[in-house]
């Protein structure tokens, strides 16, 4: 059972040193050439490489010191299990459609396009003419007329309204469809500016402090803590539930908050949301809630802060489909602005929101928004878009089978988290999360995180993510990821427990 370790690794702050250079070509009459540009002095204050770069460097240098070894990742949060047929189906034909005159279109909307598409699953297979053709089967394939009644235009904005916010009052209109949710951080940050104070949960995903401090809402480094002067830091852990004492809280303008929350795997409880929304009424704050991993809640908890009455006029929520259907490499995501959402002075959140995104962005790819509405698709999928429509004569599957199949990729992913907290709990260690998230927070008590995480790495070969890259909270603990193919969870478990029994 675990009992201590005896690290010998340097601290974090000695390894963490920043990496980015440029070297000139070696000749005599070089010369080291600057313009006259001076640095964005925002840029100054980051103190760090951002973390998940910095963990896939480690990784790298790993690999080449022991060019023999089996890594397995159990850290960055990226998705492994293949897409469900009926969504990488959707997104194949949708791109040959694009190569038909009939079938092309340039630009959508900003905002979220509008697709032709009707919903019936079949086999994917690349389409090159009248006959396909595998190893052991040929499939005809047919041509649906331009007038087909099966061909209908779907919104993906509406749709995802009408999936994720069912009776929560919030419209199509009123959810704009992105490139992800790391992205419409950044264009968030851009829409609110400089002048604005902001609460982070301490721990939290690194974005949020970096893009604050980047659009210039912090101060200066503290020295000692690593916390960043201006930013309120809502301290997350055990002793409080991993919800923060409001009441201790200081009012500011922006309230960052994630639920299911990215490290901790927490989610937020009804009680607990009520006070958050209450906190931002009384206060006049605007609320930006990451439900990221809301998919992954099975204990009744609210899956939207739209659930919490009130909300609306305070807050705005951030999602994905990275983590609901694997779209990580595929990147689509969404962000709702509420038109109930208000300034002071009276002017609605969203129609800047909007002028945001249509100066900044040209819309997500149409290929993925084919594959996010083949996603939550409920009568199962056929494409058959703008002629010419491709539809295999393979037998159409199972009605229901997309939203199933998304959801089969969930439960595997939680599965594979079943199987670390026992892991952990078999080792005397208190592992958080795990239940409503795909992550589980490890507690190291005295440990420093940067050495638990060079300690497994160098004796496990299993890639971790130290605790301290999601603040000053995460210093004794590591946080580890369900994503991963189910035979080598199996295996990073074993070498867990060899290392630490």
């Amino acid at each position: 059972m675990y009992s201590s370790f005896a690290f010998s690794f340097m601290p974090y702050k000695t390894i963490l040193s920043p990496r980015a250079s440029i070297t000139t070509q070696d000749n005599k009459n070089a010369k080291d050439y600057r313009t006259k540009v001076s640095r964005n002095p925002k840029l100054e204050k980051l103190q760090y490489n951002y973390l998940f770069p910095e963990i896939s460097e480690r990784e790298a240098q790993h690999a080449k010191k022991y060019p023999n070894a089996k890594i397995i990742s159990l850290g960055i949060g990226d998705t492994t299990e293949p897409l469900p047929d009926v969504v990488a189906s959707s997104m194949a034909n949708y791109a040959y459609s694009l190569s038909t005159r009939t079938g092309y279109r340039g630009y959508g909307a900003e905002q979220g396009s509008k697709i032709y598409a009707s919903f019936y699953a079949y086999k994917l297979l690349i389409i090159k003419s009248c006959y396909l053709h595998t190893s052991d089967k040929s499939y005809e394939v047919h041509f649906l007329p331009e007038n087909s009644k099966s061909s209908k235009l779907q919104d993906l904005r509406k749709a995802i309204a009408e999936t994720f916010y069912k009776d929560m009052g919030i419209q199509g209109a009123e959810v704009f469809v992105s490139d992800g949710a790391q992205c419409d951080i950044s264009r968030l940050q851009m829409l609110f500016g400089s002048n604005m104070s902001i609460a982070v949960q301490d721990p939290i995903f690194p974005a949020y402090i970096d893009s604050s401090v980047i659009i210039g809402q912090t101060g200066e480094v503290e020295q000692g803590s690593g916390r960043y002067q201006n930013i309120e830091y809502m301290r997350c852990d055990p002793h409080n539930n991993f919800f923060p004492g409001l009441s201790k809280t200081a009012r500011t303008d922006i309230i960052f908050f994630c639920s299911p929350n990215n490290p901790t795997g927490h989610a937020a409880s009804w009680e607990q949301l009520e006070q958050l929304v209450k906190l931002a009424q009384e206060n006049g704050s605007i609320i930006v809630y990451d439900s990221a991993y809301a998919v992954y809640i099975t204990d009744g908890s609210p899956r939207s802060i739209y659930e919490i009455p009130g909300a609306k006029k305070v807050a705005i929520e951030v999602s994905s489909f990275s983590k609901i259907a694997g779209f990580t490499g595929v990147r689509l995501g969404w962000t709702v602005v509420p038109k109930e959402l208000l300034y002071s002075n009276g002017f609605p959140v969203i129609n800047d929101f909007n002028r945001i995104i249509c100066t900044c962005f040209n819309g997500a790819s149409r290929i993925a928004q084919a594959g996010g509405l083949a996603s939550l698709s409920s009568e199962g999928f056929k494409v058959s878009f703008r002629p010419p429509r491709v539809i295999l004569s393979e037998q159409l599957l199972n009605p229901h089978i997309s939203f199933q199949a998304v959801m089969s990729l969930v439960d595997y992913y939680k599965s594979n988290a079943e199987i670390l907290l026992e892991t952990f709990e078999s080792l005397g260690l208190k592992a958080y999360g795990g239940v409503n998230a795909p992550y589980l927070w490890v507690h190291f008590p005295g440990s420093n995180s940067w050495d638990v995480f060079n300690e497994i790495l160098e004796k496990t070969h299993i890639i971790t993510v130290p605790g301290s890259g999601f603040g000053p909270a995460g210093k004794e603990y590591i946080r580890v990821t369900a994503f991963g193919h189910r035979e080598n969870i199996l295996e990073a478990a074993d070498r867990l427990r060899s290392l630490l029994l």
